[in-house]
């Protein structure tokens, strides 16, 4: 029993040291497949970042064009909508030139038809005039062109309009002029 428990532990301590011995081989070839594995999914990382990287740079240069073009072009449709307005006055002042002035309430039934357009024009387009008499000055909508003296309204108060202010969605495009009361 003796002897056999010493060749068992023999035995055991060969074995130890042969697994001992494996262990480092076994380590290193599995090192060297993680590497190699890695390597890999690096190499395809890297190629998909460079594949990504060439895609959105031509997804940009497509945008960039797109968006030129459009800038370019944007006002062909505004030009293409007010070129009927622009019809009627030629032919407004064509008839009122042939009449020699005979016929005044045409003229003027025709300037009110191309007003009538032209805001509805506007309207369409979202671009909402303002600049009234009575409103109180706001210098971020009013240029104050010049002051007068009306004792009846408040300082401040818009007394008359050269030009109305025009705002384009929320954006003012054109500040009305105005005459402004200072007492």
């Amino acid at each position: 029993m003796y002897s056999e428990s010493i060749l068992t532990q023999k035995n055991t301590a060969k074995t130890k040291k042969q697994t001992v011995k494996k262990k480092p081989e076994q380590k290193s070839k599995k090192a060297k497949s993680d590497n190699s594995n890695h390597k890999k999914e690096l190499d395809l990382l890297i190629d998909k970042h460079v594949r990504l990287k060439a895609e959105f740079e031509n997804f940009r240069k497509r945008k960039n064009k797109e968006i030129s073009a459009l800038l370019q072009y944007d006002g062909e449709s505004v030009i293409k909508e007010i070129l009927p307005i622009f019809d009627d006055l030629n032919r407004m002042v064509e008839s009122a030139e042939a009449s020699e002035g005979e016929n005044e309430d045409a003229l003027i039934n025709g300037i009110n038809l191309l007003r009538s357009k032209i805001e509805r024009f506007l309207e369409n387009k979202k671009i909402e005039p303002f600049g009234s008499e009575g409103e109180v000055l706001d210098p971020d909508l009013h240029d104050a062109m010049m002051t007068q003296s009306d004792k009846k309204k408040e300082d401040n108060t818009i007394l008359s309009v050269f030009e109305k202010g025009y705002r384009y969605h929320d954006k003012v495009i054109r500040h009305a002029k105005v005459v402004v009361n200072k007492k």
